[in-house]
């Protein structure tokens, strides 16, 4: 999937010049986290969001910092907060550095960049205009989507199905002890003996069981070996689904 396919192409935005009370009003009126700011011409020249609004003097949450942590800021990083917390216009307040993307934007790219930059929203745009946004409820939109029309010929119709699915994604992944780990499957139950290295291997174990169309229940018989002292840590009784 790119990002065309699941953006929001309706976006809400505002320019520059707005006050930062009316951004406020906007957000709160549309319940949205943020805004792309454009120019007169449309260019996307920044993005407003709720982060924006933490610090302010109307609510009185301006930094206050010691006298020696001010010297050691320097007064160009001290006037940049004073003009954030105090400025009126959008312009004074938003963010400039703008991540964004293009409508062909595999996903993956996209969560990698939002992860990366810790922000919640990536404009997206089209020949320089703004065509649309993404954001963390457009993918959960897609997860939800994505599994809803999942095709049933991906059903396990047996137990030596169910056991060389799970297999198999198991030699997909580095974390998974797969030498260590015997797997029986009777009935569409699941059941996993073996020896972890990691305790935290035994959920993601069960996890990769549970994803297989068809199991009914994963018995966990895992021994977690603590390599420093010894102790060993026993799986619990089967979970159903």
């Amino acid at each position: 999937m790119i990002a065309s396919d699941v953006m929001t192409r309706k976006v809400i935005s505002i320019d520059p010049d707005s006050t930062v009370l009316q951004a406020a009003r906007l957000m709160l009126q549309h319940r949205i986290s943020g805004l792309p700011v454009l120019d007169q011409s449309g260019k996307l020249v920044g993005v407003v969001s709720e982060g924006d609004f933490l610090r302010r003097r109307e609510t009185k949450t301006e930094r206050h910092r010691s006298r020696w942590l001010e010297f050691l800021m320097g007064p160009g990083t001290m006037a940049a907060e004073y003009t954030h917390s105090h400025g009126n216009k959008v312009a004074e307040v938003m963010s400039t550095d703008v991540q964004f993307v293009d409508d062909s934007t595999p996903l993956e790219d996209i969560v990698e960049l939002m992860e990366k930059h810790r922000i919640k929203r990536v404009p997206v745009v089209c020949g320089g205009e703004l065509v649309g946004i993404v954001t963390r409820s457009n993918l959960m939109r897609a997860m939800v989507s994505m599994v809803r029309v999942a095709p049933d010929a991906i059903q396990a119709k047996d137990d030596i199905s169910i056991r060389e699915q799970l297999l198999a994604e198991m030699q997909k992944e580095h974390w998974a002890p797969v030498a260590l780990t015997d797997v029986a499957v009777h009935d569409g139950v699941v059941e996993l003996s073996g020896v972890l290295t990691d305790e935290r291997q035994r959920a993601a174990l069960k996890v990769a069981a549970e994803n297989i169309p068809g199991v009914k229940a994963v018995k966990d018989n895992m021994v977690w070996v603590e390599p420093m002292t010894g102790m060993t840590v026993e799986g619990q009784a089967g979970v159903t689904r």
